[in-house]
């Protein structure tokens, strides 16, 4: 089981749970946030301090949610655009540094444009 990052984060990126995320496995794709689903030790600390609501435990994701649950997986799990392999669990966000791509949902998504 794991924790999930929703649509709430997309073009928003808090931030705030990368810094509370005790074993580092929030990784910063282009205009989202991706939870590694094989680091997170579902501890809670990220879903109880994101300002934007946008983290939700697995089994709790609304209806209109769900299919983040996928695609925040596919973000570790399918080579994504630009890249010659799938990321996998390497370990850590920080050493790693931002991905600065999406899973292609997210890079399909309309852009939010609201101020936060």
């Amino acid at each position: 089981m794991t924790y999930v990052v929703g649509t709430a984060c997309v073009d928003v990126m808090d931030k705030s749970c990368v810094q509370e995320c005790p074993v580092d496995c929030i990784y910063e794709g282009d205009r989202s946030l991706y939870i590694n689903p094989d680091e997170c030790v579902d501890c809670a600390a990220c879903q109880f301090i994101c300002r934007v609501d946008a983290i939700y435990y697995e089994t709790d994701l609304p209806e209109d949610q769900r299919q983040h649950l996928a695609d925040n997986a596919a973000f570790f799990t399918e080579t994504l655009p630009g890249r010659d392999a799938p990321l996998g669990s390497p370990g850590g966000a920080t050493a790693l540094g931002r991905v600065g791509v999406d899973t292609p949902y997210v890079a399909a998504m309309p852009r939010n444009t609201s101020e936060s």
